[in-house]
């Protein structure tokens, strides 16, 4: 059946699905010894919590002695509706007016916290379509209506938008060095695109129209709405050879009101102590270039691995420093695992004799 359908797709000259492989870095540097782990196995119950227990009593003759418990856990779900009815007081006072008593500051609407905790968890993170959410939702015994839902999903987002700002405020004031990328992304039936900045420790995603060095510098700003004129601004515009009197009628490149901009931009992020030495890891593009940045290992060794060759000399040497690359991006991944004041010296030195050597291959020694 497989052969036919290949068969028709060449008829039809569809080429069918791509095949993506997975990056080979991961592969080759991976350790492949497993059995160290198993030793410092945890039980999985140890990390359940307790919510009942059920005391099981056993028919013993008599004189039997007791001698303790054999405990056994079982994990269980329990989905149903837990419908709470607020009753608020009403008095009149003596001189006629009404007084109601509030309603309970966590109450907001007529569908509880944790429902609407669970409806985010499955339409967001579960992917869970609207109508199967509902559906899911009836079934339960929850009575809620698709347009209930909607607003269930977009009202309130305010404490949300708050939380991911200080989730990246908090990334950018402490990371020795984040990792920034951008993609295209549709946001409210237009095109645009998706920042994202994060390490081992955060993650923050943005979807802005743009993905412009100004744009990149008005994300990292994290919310903040200033403009901020100092050292690090100066510093900035002097390094992008911006003159003192900037003239806007003249249309030159790059535009000195941008650049002026940019400046500004990035004198708030250093007001309010974000990216305090932190190096930015990028593929290198344009807008991500600013002070410390350093280049993705991957990216890095793609551009050796898409080199075109012409000579059996020049593919020799291609490969040769690939190896030398893998062998040298393994190593480095053994010793963050186990690290060694000796090593890192010893790690620095063989970098530099990798990356300074000349091949005679003149492109390949220009992107070394």
């Amino acid at each position: 059946m497989a052969e036919l359908r290949a068969e028709i797709a060449k008829l039809k000259g569809v080429t069918g699905r791509p095949v993506l492989r997975l990056s080979g870095m991961e592969q080759k540097t991976e350790p492949t010894d497993k059995a160290g782990k198993r030793g410092a196995k945890q039980r999985k119950t140890e990390r359940l919590v307790i919510h009942e227990e059920r005391v099981i009593k056993a028919d013993v003759p008599a004189g039997s002695r007791f001698k303790g418990y054999e405990d056994f856990v079982v994990q269980d779900l329990v989905l149903r509706p837990h419908v709470v009815r607020i009753r608020r007081e009403r008095w009149i006072t003596p001189d006629g007016q009404t007084v109601l008593a509030p309603m309970p500051a966590e109450v907001a609407g007529h569908f509880g916290p944790e429902l609407r905790r669970f409806v985010l968890l499955q339409y967001h993170q579960g992917q869970v379509t609207m109508a199967r959410l509902v559906s899911q939702l009836r079934a339960i015994g929850i009575v809620i209506s698709k347009r209930q839902l909607v607003r269930l999903l977009n009202a309130d987002t305010g404490p949300f938008v708050d939380e991911a700002r200080a989730v990246l405020r908090a990334g950018l004031e402490t990371a020795p060095w984040i990792s920034v990328d951008d993609t295209g992304a549709r946001h409210r039936h237009q095109n645009g695109y998706c920042t994202q900045i994060g390490n081992d420790h955060f993650a923050a995603f943005t979807t802005t129209n743009s993905k412009s060095r100004l744009n990149f510098l008005e994300v990292l700003r994290a919310g903040y709405a200033d403009y901020v004129i100092n050292a690090e601004a100066l510093a900035y515009m002097r390094q992008r050879a911006l003159a003192g009197p900037v003239i806007t009628d003249l249309k030159t490149n790059p535009d000195p009101v941008r650049i002026a901009t940019e400046g500004a931009l990035w004198g708030a992020i250093k007001a309010h102590g974000l990216l305090p030495d932190t190096v930015v890891r990028s593929d290198d593009a344009g807008q991500f270039a600013l002070e410390d940045r350093a280049l993705c290992w991957v990216h890095a060794e793609r551009l050796i691995h898409k080199l075109d060759t012409f000579t059996d000399k020049q593919h020799a040497a291609q490969q040769r420093l690939r190896a030398l690359i893998w062998w040298f991006y393994a190593d480095l991944k053994a010793y963050r695992r186990d690290p060694d004041p000796r090593r890192r010296a010893a790690l620095r030195a063989r970098f530099d004799r990798i990356f300074r050597r000349r091949t005679g291959f003149a492109t390949l020694d220009r992107l070394l």
